[in-house]
């Protein structure tokens, strides 16, 4: 047997002139997959300089999605402008879970919604519902205005409910809020990509990560329509708790779960019929 070729020397102030050059420089940077990152990053740079800037910048540590300015998410190419949350692979489980449940005409609100990723991910999979989210950052918003704009989503700029058209009150068939879970004490141990490159208001949940949960789960009944859902994202060991703040909310908690991408979600769902 052959030996394998060597991977050719690379640096900072030598040009990128081969996959395999851009291959060995994101290896060296720590980047597990860097066979497919190079495939990215070559395919989006539009000169060898720009690719040569790019490998930098990921080299560096800045996520590669907002190094090539988009994510793909649930089938969609979703624009990711830097500080923004990048959607996460394993979110497509609350996608399909939210899809589920979704009718023609229906009433889809993204609360916290960063990029706009799960609003224009359920849209997209049933098309001619009425569609908004909501963010307190205001990159966010820019961002998922972007994104939610070929489907006619609006984008409001506040705190969770606050920025909602009052008229949505009731009416809320699915709402989906991947709310941040991680407990506080816990950011620190998050990749840097994430603990440097997204806003911490992304990410930080309080104490035991589901302090803006509690906050989403104690007034969805009021937004949500009869048999109207609320759809969260948590981990395997913070369900529990969760199905918890849903009960004294006034919904009746369900959660499932995907070994396959290592989500947990929680489901509350309001009466059908509700109490007069």
């Amino acid at each position: 047997m052959s030996a394998s070729p060597s991977l050719p020397p690379f640096s900072a102030s030598v040009p990128l002139t081969s996959f395999s050059a851009v291959v060995a420089r994101l290896r060296a940077a720590g980047c597990v997959f860097a066979e497919e990152e190079a495939q990215v990053l070559v395919s989006a740079a539009r000169t060898p300089d720009d690719l040569s800037d790019m490998v930098d910048r990921r080299a560096a540590g800045l996520p590669l999605e907002h190094v090539v300015g988009w994510a793909e998410f649930h089938g969609l190419r979703i624009a990711v402008d830097p500080g923004v949350f990048v959607p996460r692979r394993r979110t497509e489980f609350l996608v399909r879970q939210a899809a589920a449940r979704v009718r023609p005409g229906a009433v889809v609100v993204d609360l916290g919604c960063g990029s706009g990723a799960l609003g224009a991910a359920v849209a997209a999979s049933q098309p001619g519902v009425e569609l908004h989210a909501a963010d307190i950052d205001p990159a966010a918003v820019r961002c998922a205005r972007r994104n939610l704009a070929a489907v006619g989503g609006r984008v409001y700029e506040g705190d969770l409910y606050e920025p909602l058209p009052a008229d949505l009150r009731g009416r809320i068939d699915v709402l989906l809020a991947n709310m941040p879970y991680v407990p506080t004490d816990d950011i620190d141990l998050l990749p840097s990509e994430a603990r440097v490159h997204e806003a911490r208001v992304a990410l930080d949940g309080g104490a035991d990560g589901l302090d803006v949960l509690r906050r989403v789960a104690g007034q969805a009944a009021e937004w949500l329509a009869p048999g109207g859902h609320l759809l969260v994202e948590t981990t395997e060991r913070q369900a529990p708790a969760a199905c918890e703040a849903f009960a004294l909310g006034g919904l009746t908690p369900q959660v499932v779960a995907s070994e396959e991408l290592y989500a947990t979600v929680v489901i509350g769902t309001t009466p059908e019929y509700p109490d007069n």
